[in-house]
Formats: C-alpha cells, sequence, structure tokens
C-alpha cells in the first residue's frame, strides 16, 4: 500500500515538474529549435574554425549534465534533446570541417554515434535518441534526394570551387532542380516525408516518455522538411545565395 501510494505521489510530482514540456506545443518549439541551430549557427562557424566547432561539442555536453543536475523530470527532458543534439553536431563537424568534398562519407560519419543512440532508445534517454535518429534519417533522405535529381555530381564541385566559379555551379544546379524529373522526385520525396512525420505524430501521446520521444521525431523530420523546402526554394530562385546543401 505504501508502495503504491509513493509511486502515485511520484507520478504527480513528475506531472507538475514536467508542465512546461508536457504540451505539444513546447516540445515542437524546442525541437524545431534544435533542428534550425546547427543550420545557422554550426554551418557558418565549422567551415570558418572546425577545430572550435568540434570542441562546442563538450559544452553541449556540458549543458546536458548541469541540466540533468537540476533532477527535475521537465529539464530531464531538455537534458536528453541537448544528448541527441551533441551527437548531431559531432557527427556534421567531423563531416563539414574535414571531408565534405567526399559526399559519399556524409552520412556513416553523421551516423558515428548511432549504435549509442540505438541502445539508449532502450533507457530513459530516448528522447535525446529519437531526436538524433530522426535528424540522421531526414539528412539520409536529403542525401538521397540530391542523388536521384542528378545533383551529386555539383556537390564536390560547389565546396571545392572557388569564388568566381560557383556562382556558375550553382545556377547549373538550380537549372537542372526545374527539370521534371527532379521536381517530380522532390514532390514525391516530400509528400513520404510529410505522411511518415504524420503517421508518427498520429500514433504518439504527450503523457508517456515514447509518446515524447515519437512527437519529438515527427517534429524533428517536419523541420528538416521545412528547412528543406526553403533551401530548394533558394536554389531555384537565388542559386547564388543557397549553395548546393
Amino acid at each position: 500500500m505504501t508502495d503504491k501510494l509513493n509511486y502515485e505521489l511520484h507520478n504527480i510530482i513528475d506531472s507538475h515538474e514536467s508542465t512546461f514540456l508536457s504540451r505539444p506545443i513546447s516540445l515542437r518549439l524546442w525541437s524545431s529549435f534544435f533542428v534550425i541551430l546547427p543550420i545557422f549557427v554550426q554551418a557558418p562557424w565549422v567551415r570558418l574554425e572546425p577545430i572550435s566547432a568540434l570542441y562546442f561539442t563538450f559544452v553541449i555536453l556540458l549543458g546536458a549534465f548541469v541540466v540533468y543536475k537540476k533532477q527535475s523530470n521537465k529539464w530531464f527532458i531538455v537534458s536528453s534533446l541537448l544528448l541527441g543534439v551533441s551527437g548531431s553536431w559531432l557527427g556534421g563537424c567531423l563531416f563539414w570541417g574535414w571531408l565534405s568534398p567526399f559526399p559519399i562519407l556524409h552520412i556513416p560519419v553523421e551516423a558515428v554515434v548511432l549504435p549509442l543512440a540505438l541502445i539508449g532508445l532502450g533507457t530513459n534517454w530516448k528522447i535525446g535518441s529519437s531526436f538524433y535518429i530522426s535528424s540522421l534519417f531526414g539528412t539520409a533522405v536529403t542525401d538521397i534526394t540530391i542523388f536521384l535529381t542528378g545533383i551529386m555530381d555539383q556537390w564536390r564541385e560547389v565546396i571545392t570551387a572557388d569564388s568566381e566559379n560557383a556562382p556558375l555551379i550553382l545556377q547549373k544546379t538550380s537549372e537542372n532542380l526545374i527539370q521534371v524529373k527532379s521536381l517530380s522526385i522532390i514532390i514525391f520525396v516530400a509528400l513520404l516525408l510529410w505522411f511518415i512525420s504524420k503517421e508518427i505524430f498520429d500514433s504518439a501521446t504527450i503523457n508517456t516518455t515514447n509518446g515524447k520521444a515519437l512527437l519529438v521525431a515527427s517534429y524533428v523530420i517536419q523541420t528538416t522538411l521545412i528547412v528543406d523546402g526553403i533551401f530548394i526554394g533558394l536554389a531555384i530562385l537565388q542559386p547564388n545565395f543557397s549553395g548546393l546543401v
């Protein structure tokens, strides 16, 4: 009887502590923020100072540890997310800092902590694992789309081109994207991603850790889809400003 009362009391405390992140809108904002952050902060940073960007992985891990020490459910969720972000950040730094001319290595390098993330799905850290795995999935789908549309060949050219030749290559990439075949592939992949994210969302519930992990995965895929759409739009309308990836 005492154990039952303690269990119910623990659940009540967790319920109050997790109010902030027990609403889908809160999880969406956090998840989307952590997807967008590497794109607009890490990308330019790692190209200029790859070493310091790589070291920042440990700052994120430290942040996750500090937040975890608060010992409350809502901050544990944030800590778990930060742990997932650190994995994505590490893979991104390793690839874009030193291996970007070799697109075939993109996903293998980004998947550097995938074994740990898969293990994490069976633990209390499944929210962070879900963030990392869904981010990796979105990246893989983006790369496959680039390959299928035939613009993978321009990847290395853009990365290694000087400031005079890069605009010409990007213009060629833009022209390839507006072909019927390329547009058909892009639309199909976009619809597929949206369907997957919707199915994950519909199967999730905010009241459990598993449900939160599924919601995070859905939000990450949706945000990745939106960001990819923006970059594709830029590649078609203003190729000089978009870059290839």
